[in-house]
């Protein structure tokens, strides 16, 4: 093996982005960095799996109205609005976690972007529980929404119940959870109307797309 000089730095690897931050991948906010909380059990999306995603959605939002209804480090709702999402709507339970939240969209809405997306985007945070604000949406009138619940939590049948009535019809829930979800089970919690359109795994990740079964 080839002896690196003691006078030659070695390579040292360095992450897109350092822990209690968030980097966005796409949009017009691309590449902007958002200091986020650093807690234990916080786990934004990774910026692969957030890629894999926004290429299943379309990287265009434009006149789309989505919900991310466990907010966290706002990594999913933050990309939505950088894709020109119409609305978005970031719901977190912690009380902890929303002063970031607040921060880091007011640090997005001051950037000076060559290109306003028109019309304006309303982009808001909100703290409340994921479930609840799904039940409170009407229903169809939501185009993408977004549930990545804490994994050792039981919100998953509740959470995808909620968003399967307030999901338009040509809607996408993009899900995220330690367990690959079938359609099978879909059925066990009485969504047959719903099915796994797209799935990946990405570590401990599984992140699905699910949508309404065509007529």
């Amino acid at each position: 093996m080839k002896k690196i000089p003691s006078n030659v730095k070695k390579p040292v690897h360095r992450p897109a982005h350092a822990p209690g931050e968030i980097r966005l991948i796409g949009g017009q906010w691309r590449r902007i960095r958002l200091k986020v909380s650093n807690l234990p059990g916080l786990r934004p999306t990774p910026d692969r799996v957030r890629e894999t995603l926004f290429n299943w959605l379309g990287q265009d939002l434009s006149g789309l109205r989505c919900v991310d209804a466990f907010a966290g480090t706002g990594a999913l709702g933050f990309e939505a609005a950088s894709r020109g999402a119409a609305e978005v709507i970031l719901v977190e339970q912690d009380s902890t976690l929303i002063a970031p939240l607040q921060r880091a969209l007011a640090q997005l809405l001051a950037l000076e972007m060559p290109e306003p997306i028109t019309p304006p985007q309303k982009i808001t945070v909100q703290r409340g529980d994921g479930v609840a604000a799904l039940k409170h949406l009407a229903p169809q009138s939501t185009h993408i929404i977004f549930l990545d619940p804490p994994f050792a939590s039981d919100y998953y049948a509740a959470a995808l119940q909620a968003a399967e009535r307030a999901l338009m019809p040509n809607g996408s829930i993009y899900l995220e959870s330690p367990k690959a979800w079938t359609d099978a089970l879909l059925e066990e919690i009485g969504l047959t109307g719903l099915t796994i359109h797209r799935h990946l795994k990405a570590g401990a990740v599984h992140a699905h797309i699910v949508r309404r079964i065509a007529a």
